[in-house]
Protein backbone atom coordinates (compact mmCIF):
# COMPACT_ATOMS: atom_id res chain seq x y z
CA UNK A 1 0.00 0.00 0.00
CA UNK A 2 1.25 3.51 -0.88
CA UNK A 3 0.93 6.54 1.62
CA UNK A 4 -0.35 9.63 -0.78
CA UNK A 5 -0.96 12.03 1.75
CA UNK A 6 1.14 15.17 1.28
CA UNK A 7 2.69 15.94 5.03
CA UNK A 8 4.21 19.28 5.90
CA UNK A 9 6.88 20.05 8.41
CA UNK A 10 8.66 22.89 9.04
CA UNK A 11 12.10 23.42 7.47
CA UNK A 12 13.84 25.46 9.16
CA UNK A 13 13.12 22.93 12.55
CA UNK A 14 16.13 20.52 13.30
CA UNK A 15 15.96 17.24 11.46
CA UNK A 16 15.63 15.38 14.43
CA UNK A 17 12.43 17.31 15.05
CA UNK A 18 10.92 16.87 11.45
CA UNK A 19 11.65 13.36 11.51
CA UNK A 20 9.28 13.25 14.85
CA UNK A 21 6.86 15.40 12.98
CA UNK A 22 6.62 13.59 10.23
CA UNK A 23 6.11 10.53 12.21
CA UNK A 24 3.41 11.87 13.98
CA UNK A 25 1.73 12.52 11.29
CA UNK A 26 1.66 9.13 10.16
CA UNK A 27 1.38 7.70 13.85
CA UNK A 28 -0.21 9.98 16.45
CA UNK A 29 1.12 7.97 19.14
CA UNK A 30 4.61 8.45 18.59
CA UNK A 31 6.25 10.79 21.50
CA UNK A 32 7.26 14.25 20.98
CA UNK A 33 10.65 13.06 21.86
CA UNK A 34 12.01 9.54 22.73
CA UNK A 35 15.94 7.97 24.04
CA UNK A 36 18.20 6.36 21.37
CA UNK A 37 18.43 2.51 22.25
CA UNK A 38 21.98 1.43 20.67
CA UNK A 39 22.34 -2.33 21.06
CA UNK A 40 25.13 -3.08 23.34
CA UNK A 41 27.93 -5.80 21.41
CA UNK A 42 30.03 -8.24 24.25
CA UNK A 43 33.24 -8.81 21.94
CA UNK A 44 33.32 -4.86 20.61
CA UNK A 45 32.69 -4.17 24.60
CA UNK A 46 35.34 -6.73 25.44
CA UNK A 47 38.02 -4.75 22.57
CA UNK A 48 37.11 -1.56 24.26
CA UNK A 49 37.86 -2.51 27.68
CA UNK A 50 40.93 -3.57 26.60
CA UNK A 51 41.90 -0.88 24.72
CA UNK A 52 41.27 1.70 27.39
CA UNK A 53 42.86 -0.33 30.00
CA UNK A 54 45.73 2.49 30.70
CA UNK A 55 43.45 5.00 29.76
CA UNK A 56 41.64 7.07 32.49
CA UNK A 57 39.28 10.06 30.99
CA UNK A 58 39.62 10.39 27.13
CA UNK A 59 38.09 12.80 24.82
CA UNK A 60 37.41 11.62 21.10
CA UNK A 61 38.59 13.91 18.22
CA UNK A 62 36.92 13.36 14.92
CA UNK A 63 38.50 15.21 12.04
CA UNK A 64 36.75 13.80 8.79
CA UNK A 65 33.66 14.51 8.07
CA UNK A 66 31.47 13.81 4.20
CA UNK A 67 33.43 16.53 2.31
CA UNK A 68 36.48 18.67 2.76
CA UNK A 69 34.77 21.47 2.85
CA UNK A 70 33.20 21.00 6.74
CA UNK A 71 36.88 19.44 7.43
CA UNK A 72 38.96 21.68 10.60
CA UNK A 73 42.17 21.24 9.71
CA UNK A 74 43.44 18.07 11.24
CA UNK A 75 46.68 19.88 12.67
CA UNK A 76 44.71 21.77 14.24
CA UNK A 77 42.97 18.82 16.34
CA UNK A 78 46.27 17.65 17.53
CA UNK A 79 47.65 21.28 18.83
CA UNK A 80 43.98 20.52 21.17
CA UNK A 81 45.11 17.25 21.98
CA UNK A 82 48.26 18.93 23.72
CA UNK A 83 46.28 21.66 25.31
CA UNK A 84 43.64 18.83 26.86
CA UNK A 85 46.73 16.91 28.09
CA UNK A 86 46.99 19.64 30.72
CA UNK A 87 43.35 18.51 31.97
CA UNK A 88 44.12 15.31 32.14
CA UNK A 89 42.16 14.21 29.21
CA UNK A 90 43.56 11.78 26.88
CA UNK A 91 42.94 12.42 23.04
CA UNK A 92 41.69 9.36 20.84
CA UNK A 93 41.46 10.34 17.16
CA UNK A 94 38.40 8.67 15.34
CA UNK A 95 38.88 8.36 11.57
CA UNK A 96 37.04 5.86 9.10
CA UNK A 97 38.23 4.39 5.36
CA UNK A 98 40.25 6.82 3.61
CA UNK A 99 41.02 8.77 6.61
CA UNK A 100 43.99 7.61 7.82
CA UNK A 101 45.75 10.38 6.60
CA UNK A 102 43.93 12.86 9.06
CA UNK A 103 44.39 10.73 11.52
CA UNK A 104 48.11 10.41 11.34
CA UNK A 105 48.38 14.51 10.47
CA UNK A 106 46.89 14.77 14.40
CA UNK A 107 49.33 12.31 15.53
CA UNK A 108 51.85 13.92 14.65
CA UNK A 109 51.15 17.38 15.43
CA UNK A 110 50.06 16.43 19.19
CA UNK A 111 53.42 15.97 20.37
CA UNK A 112 52.38 11.91 21.61
CA UNK A 113 48.46 13.36 23.34
CA UNK A 114 46.52 11.69 20.63
CA UNK A 115 46.37 8.18 19.22
CA UNK A 116 44.12 6.97 16.67
CA UNK A 117 41.78 4.81 16.63
CA UNK A 118 39.71 3.15 14.14
CA UNK A 119 36.50 0.91 14.88
CA UNK A 120 33.42 -0.62 13.65
CA UNK A 121 30.54 0.81 14.29
CA UNK A 122 29.36 -1.33 17.24
CA UNK A 123 32.97 -0.27 18.89
CA UNK A 124 32.33 3.29 18.06
CA UNK A 125 29.59 3.17 20.31
CA UNK A 126 31.41 1.05 23.08
CA UNK A 127 34.14 3.70 22.40
CA UNK A 128 32.05 6.58 22.69
CA UNK A 129 29.57 5.76 25.61
CA UNK A 130 32.83 5.74 27.61
CA UNK A 131 34.17 9.29 26.54
CA UNK A 132 33.90 12.17 28.35
CA UNK A 133 34.04 14.57 25.57
CA UNK A 134 33.43 14.63 21.92
CA UNK A 135 35.05 17.32 19.16
CA UNK A 136 34.33 17.16 15.88
CA UNK A 137 32.25 18.54 12.75
CA UNK A 138 29.18 17.83 11.23
CA UNK A 139 29.39 14.08 10.92
CA UNK A 140 27.96 10.85 11.81
CA UNK A 141 30.49 10.18 14.78
CA UNK A 142 28.92 13.69 16.41
CA UNK A 143 25.74 12.76 16.01
CA UNK A 144 26.23 9.23 17.63
CA UNK A 145 27.32 10.76 20.37
CA UNK A 146 24.91 13.28 20.70
CA UNK A 147 22.63 10.47 20.92
CA UNK A 148 24.41 8.80 23.84
CA UNK A 149 24.23 12.24 25.86
CA UNK A 150 28.20 12.49 25.49
CA UNK A 151 29.10 15.98 25.64
CA UNK A 152 30.15 17.46 22.24
CA UNK A 153 32.11 20.42 20.86
CA UNK A 154 30.84 20.69 17.17
CA UNK A 155 33.13 22.65 14.68
CA UNK A 156 30.35 24.11 11.73
CA UNK A 157 31.68 25.47 8.58
CA UNK A 158 28.81 25.36 5.51
CA UNK A 159 25.45 23.28 7.02
CA UNK A 160 23.39 25.22 9.56
CA UNK A 161 23.92 23.78 13.24
CA UNK A 162 20.20 24.76 13.96
CA UNK A 163 18.87 22.19 11.63
CA UNK A 164 22.04 20.07 11.67
CA UNK A 165 23.70 20.45 15.35
CA UNK A 166 24.14 18.14 17.71
CA UNK A 167 20.78 17.22 19.08
CA UNK A 168 19.75 16.18 22.93
CA UNK A 169 23.24 16.48 24.54
CA UNK A 170 24.95 19.42 26.10
CA UNK A 171 27.29 20.96 23.14
CA UNK A 172 28.84 23.70 22.14
CA UNK A 173 28.52 25.02 18.50
CA UNK A 174 31.17 26.94 17.26
CA UNK A 175 30.47 28.47 13.67
CA UNK A 176 32.37 31.82 12.62
CA UNK A 177 29.72 34.46 11.48
CA UNK A 178 31.38 34.66 7.85
CA UNK A 179 30.13 31.15 7.38
CA UNK A 180 27.33 30.70 4.89
CA UNK A 181 25.07 27.51 4.07
CA UNK A 182 26.34 25.95 1.51
CA UNK A 183 25.86 22.06 0.74
CA UNK A 184 28.36 22.20 -2.48
CA UNK A 185 31.07 18.97 -1.93
CA UNK A 186 34.18 21.69 -1.81
CA UNK A 187 37.33 19.69 -1.12
CA UNK A 188 38.71 22.50 0.57
CA UNK A 189 37.70 23.64 4.72
CA UNK A 190 35.01 26.57 3.94
CA UNK A 191 36.65 30.55 4.79
CA UNK A 192 34.63 30.61 7.80
CA UNK A 193 35.77 27.28 9.19
CA UNK A 194 39.21 28.18 9.08
CA UNK A 195 38.55 31.04 10.92
CA UNK A 196 37.56 28.94 14.15
CA UNK A 197 41.03 28.76 16.37
CA UNK A 198 42.34 26.18 18.36
CA UNK A 199 41.71 28.33 21.63
CA UNK A 200 38.28 28.42 20.96
CA UNK A 201 37.85 25.10 20.57
CA UNK A 202 39.98 24.26 23.82
CA UNK A 203 37.99 26.76 25.57
CA UNK A 204 34.64 25.35 24.23
CA UNK A 205 35.87 21.75 25.40
CA UNK A 206 37.24 23.09 29.19
CA UNK A 207 33.39 24.73 29.11
CA UNK A 208 31.99 21.50 28.70
CA UNK A 209 34.13 18.92 30.94
CA UNK A 210 32.94 20.99 33.52
CA UNK A 211 29.55 20.93 33.57
CA UNK A 212 27.11 18.17 34.40
CA UNK A 213 25.51 16.18 31.96
CA UNK A 214 21.98 16.59 30.84
CA UNK A 215 21.42 19.76 29.53
CA UNK A 216 19.63 19.42 26.28
CA UNK A 217 20.00 20.65 22.81
CA UNK A 218 18.99 24.35 22.55
CA UNK A 219 19.99 26.44 19.78
CA UNK A 220 20.73 28.92 22.40
CA UNK A 221 23.86 26.73 22.74
CA UNK A 222 24.97 28.13 19.81
CA UNK A 223 28.47 30.30 19.98
CA UNK A 224 29.34 32.24 16.92
CA UNK A 225 32.85 33.97 16.69
CA UNK A 226 32.53 37.19 16.87
CA UNK A 227 29.13 37.89 17.79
Amino acid sequence: MLYTRKILTDNHAHVVEQAFALARAVAPAVPAKCDSVFPVDPDAETKITATLADINKFAILNPGAGWGAKRWPAERYGEVARELTKDGITSLVNYGPGEDDLATAVENTSADAAKKITCSISELIALTRRSSLFIGGDTGPLHLAAALKIPAVAIFGPTNPVRNGPYGTQSIVLRNHSSVTDHTRHSEPEQGLLEITVAEVVAAARNLLQRDRGESYSPNNLLAKNE
